[in-house]
């Protein structure tokens, strides 16, 4: 049997995984986000792309979103890749991930998220990615 992820990297050269949130309830939601194209963009602590963490998003790289359980659930593409402090985010970039109506509460969320996955800080550095999706690979036709 052949592995979905190793053929869709066949398919995408170069394309690295990743799931979103930190619990399978929390990776629901954003992947329901995500299906209704709501959720465009997503941020991270730097600290979790470091010394072997995460992979860093590149732009115009191709890459897999995996559901909780491991598997395949949708092609993005990289288009724009942002470098700042939490609190320099602005209500543009939060709004983009569409998970709150306003800045104020985009920064309510992520300084739970933080809080809870290694720390936060009103001036840690994060990374913001803007996506296209590409492929919903758990949509029936």
């Amino acid at each position: 049997m052949t592995d979905p992820i190793e053929t869709l990297k066949r398919r995408y050269p170069g394309a690295e995984t990743f799931k979103l949130g930190d619990n399978a309830e929390l990776s629901a939601w954003l992947m329901s986000l995500v299906r209704t194209g709501r959720k465009t963009a997503t941020c991270g602590a730097l600290r979790d792309f470091e010394n072997g963490g995460a992979p860093m998003p590149v732009p115009g790289r191709r890459d897999i979103i995996l559901d909780w359980n491991g598997d395949p659930a949708f092609v993005i593409e990289t288009l724009e890749v942002v470098h700042t402090r939490f609190c320099d985010v602005t209500e543009e970039m939060a709004l983009t991930e569409g998970e709150s109506d306003d800045l104020a509460g985009w920064r309510a969320g992520h300084r739970e998220y933080y809080g809870r996955n290694g720390g936060y800080s009103f001036d840690m550095e994060v990374v913001w990615e803007r996506f296209a999706l590409v492929a919903d690979l758990q949509r029936p036709d």
